[in-house]
């Protein structure tokens, strides 16, 4: 069953306050500061839309422990594949296909920019570990051939960026709205 844009709301609202693990930033902050900077960059609204809700897995009931560092205890909690299941329905698979790739993506750069690795959090770099560590050239090869790989590679570009305490950004309202433009079918959850 689909999310309705209320749920989500509801998501943010009930757990976005909690630490975004081992950053300096909440769950929330961190979803608009990455939906921002694609916003600054001219992104369009499905893409806007996949950074605002990348990490929604995070924030699902059952999640691995709402707020503190799974990779510190060698869990890879595989938050990108569990927030898709309630999307599916409400968003475009280029909505999706970035979501589910963020991760991939960061492997990816890891393999196609040397300089990318070690810019990474420290979190980021453990966690990088526990998702299967740096692609070879035939996975990034692979990989960039998925379909919307590009767009996660740009989501992931400004996921690693949205870590900056006190950055203003617009509020939920204005992101979900973005989001509400891009919902597919006649049916959609409102």
């Amino acid at each position: 069953m689909a999310l309705s844009f209320d749920d989500i709301e509801g998501l943010f609202r009930q757990h976005g306050t909690t630490q975004y693990s081992g950053e300096p930033v909440t769950q929330t902050e961190h979803a608009l500061q990455t939906a921002f900077f694609a916003e600054q960059e001219g992104a369009d609204d499905e893409l806007v839309t996949a950074c605002l809700l990348h990490d929604l897995g995070h924030l699902l009931p059952g999640a691995q422990g709402h707020g503190e560092t799974p990779t510190l205890r060698g869990v890879d909690d595989l938050h990108q594949f569990s927030a898709l299941p309630f999307l599916r329905g409400l968003f475009s698979d280029r909505v999706l296909d970035a979501i589910r790739w963020h991760v991939d993506a960061k492997r990816y750069l890891c393999a196609t920019r040397p300089a990318y690795q070690a810019a990474l959090s420290a979190d980021s770099r453990r966690s990088l570990v526990l998702q299967g560590g740096v692609f070879s050239a035939d996975e990034a090869a692979a990989f960039i051939a998925r379909p919307n790989a590009e767009d996660a590679v740009r989501l992931r570009l400004w996921d690693d960026r949205a870590k900056v305490d006190g950055l203003a950004t617009p509020g939920l309202p204005h992101y979900l709205a973005r989001a509400r433009r891009c919902r597919i079918g006649e049916g959609a959850a409102t």
